[in-house]
């Protein structure tokens, strides 16, 4: 199983267009995304973001959020924990909360799921995205699921 970790911010007129605005930015506003929940196979492995082929189905774990309070901040977080027999992912979000927080809780939610399933830890990995909202704003951090057929040839 092949993965990608990315993140995205930006603003927008709306909270539908920064929100849009910010998957683009992160590399995945041109496709259809299809959340999934947390469950990765055992020694996944993580690649960069290929070129996707626009409107492909693809499967992610999303955070995500949307603020139009101005001068707040704003911050979308994955964690991800890869073991040899699965891997765990988590999403978390934070308004007006350290990033560092948020990045902690993430971590401890993800370290909690893996030791509930008895799976030691080979890599920890934790990706986040945070902004301060100036009219409307967005910020998001997403796993995707990498296939074949949704790579750009």
């Amino acid at each position: 199983m092949k993965i990608a970790i990315v993140s995205g911010k930006d603003e927008g007129p709306t909270k539908l267009n920064a929100f849009d605005n910010a998957l683009s930015d992160a590399g995945i506003g041109d496709v259809n995304l299809i959340k999934v929940s947390s469950m990765l196979a055992g020694n996944a492995e993580i690649v960069e973001l290929p070129d996707l082929k626009a409107g492909s189905m693809v499967n992610c774990v999303l955070s995500e959020i949307t603020s139009n309070v101005f001068g707040e901040e704003i911050t979308a977080a994955v964690a991800v924990a890869i073991g040899e027999e699965l891997g765990c992912v988590v999403e978390t979000t934070g308004r007006d909360k350290n990033p560092d927080e948020v990045i902690i809780e993430a971590k401890e939610m993800v370290k909690y799921m893996m030791d509930k399933r008895g799976v030691e830890i080979k890599e920890l990995i934790v990706e986040s995205s945070t902004t301060t909202v100036r009219e409307t704003a967005s910020a998001v951090a997403s796993v995707v699921y990498i296939t074949d057929e949704i790579i750009s040839k």
